[in-house]
């Protein structure tokens, strides 16, 4: 049975089978046919060298990614799961072990070099990791992973807005692994209310990363094959202020609206369909988000729908497809939270539920009423946390991060905490 495939990918299969059925003059099977036999079709849609610039080779590489989905998946049980930072926003996971692929990638190689067949070293390489994987189980129960195992450990889909210290982040990408790992590991040494065992946990993962470094040279010119332990590096020796992390899609739809919305004294006309859907039980927090406009200006194109001007943290990061960290100005969003008051926010969302009910947006109680509570709350702290890391006027970032990452948080606050505090000397 076919896996789901996600729309973008869906797409461009049905587009290529399509169109190579016409070049052929027969039915094309890419989930099943050869890769030799596909290639002498893709040839002619080609109509030269591959060219991964050009949009048409671009659908006809996302078809043929597709494909090598389908036949993962009919020999390997492989799953897609979104990943943001492939082009085609989606990756291969595989149940038995945890191994990512990102078949675009592969199936790109491939036509680069002429010879679509050698996405077979791919299943090869796959067939040979998962085999090590089951051997070195020990006859243990086998680990079953799912899209939500890959997405918590891999897509970057959650966001924290975090305020830099300028100057003390130079410090620390300009020093070389080995100063950063003696710091690093006296601060998680320090770091009182951490457990032993997430001590060791934390040591073997942020030590680890960083004796991979190249040694006697500073950490940032190593952005480019590293940029994930840079930018680690950067925060946990700079951050000054920060938001908790929440999902992306969150801060776009809920969090940031609201801060552009404000707390007006008005509401406008509600037409029919809004007040049907209030009487429906759709939360008013939902119908404030979708009928009441923005008091502020926000910009028409920006990251999270609020900050337009992007930089990448230093020039070093340049020319990566990576970089989760990305500065940005705080101007767009000033005024707005220098009017943002939660309680004004949360009396202006009551008024408006009471002006639904003037109108007649009465009659079933409420749809996840809870849900939306609990949304209100945290976008209330999470502008909160905004104001004042803005307020702060140091460099303001926005940093993605997996849910993986996310989760923790805490534990790197307090290895930060400790980076940041003075350190007691004891003398006889």
């Amino acid at each position: 049975m076919p896996m789901p495939r996600p729309p973008q990918l869906d797409s461009a299969f049905q587009q290529v089978s399509s169109v190579l059925a016409q070049v052929e003059g027969k039915p094309v099977d890419l989930a099943k046919d050869s890769w030799a036999d596909i290639e002498k079709g893709v040839i002619k849609l080609l109509g030269g060298p591959f060219n991964p610039a050009q949009p048409e080779h671009q659908v006809i590489a996302l078809g043929l990614a597709a494909a090598m989905g389908e036949r993962l998946h009919a020999e390997f049980q492989a799953f897609w799961f979104p990943y943001r930072e492939t082009p085609e926003g989606a990756s291969l996971g595989f149940p038995e072990a945890l191994i990512m692929l990102a078949p675009f990638g592969a199936v790109v190689d491939a036509l680069g070099q002429g010879k679509l067949e050698k996405v077979e070293e791919v299943n090869k390489s796959i067939r040979t990791s998962l085999a090590q994987a089951k051997f070195g189980a020990g006859g243990g129960q086998p680990m079953r992973l799912g899209p939500e195992d890959y997405m918590r450990l891999f897509d970057p889909g959650f966001v924290q807005v975090v305020g830099v210290d300028g100057a003390k982040l130079k410090q620390a990408w300009d020093s070389a692994p080995e100063k950063i790992t003696i710091d690093l590991r006296d601060a998680i040494n320090r770091a009182a209310r951490l457990p032993p065992e997430l001590k060791k946990q934390l040591e073997q993962q942020l030590l680890g990363a960083l004796q991979r470094l190249e040694g006697g040279k500073p950490i940032i010119t190593q952005a480019g094959r590293a940029p994930r332990v840079v930018e680690t590096v950067g925060m946990l020796a700079a951050s000054t202020t920060n938001t908790g992390p929440a999902a992306e899609e969150f801060w776009q739809e809920v969090v940031m609206p609201l801060l552009f919305v404000g707390a007006p004294a008005t509401f406008p006309p509600l037409d029919d369909e809004e007040l049907a859907a209030a009487k429906q039980g759709v939360d008013p927090l939902f119908l404030f988000l979708d009928v009441v406009p923005f008091q502020f200006k926000a910009p028409e194109d920006g990251l999270l729908g609020a900050f337009p001007d992007l930089e990448v943290p230093a020039p070093e990061f340049r020319g990566s497809t990576q970089v989760r960290l990305i500065k940005v100005k705080p101007d767009s969003v000033k005024e707005a939270l220098a009017a943002f008051d939660q309680q004004k926010t949360r009396d202006a969302i009551k008024r408006f539920a009471d002006h639904l009910k003037e109108k007649g947006g009465t009659g079933a109680e409420p749809k996840g009423a809870e849900e939306a509570k609990t949304m209100l709350d945290a976008a209330m702290t999470l502008l909160t946390e905004l104001k004042q890391s803005v307020a702060s006027g140091k460099d303001l970032y926005v940093r993605r991060m997996t849910e993986a990452e996310a989760a923790s948080e805490p534990a790197l606050a307090q290895v930060r905490q400790a980076l940041s505090g003075p350190r007691i000397i004891l003398t006889s």
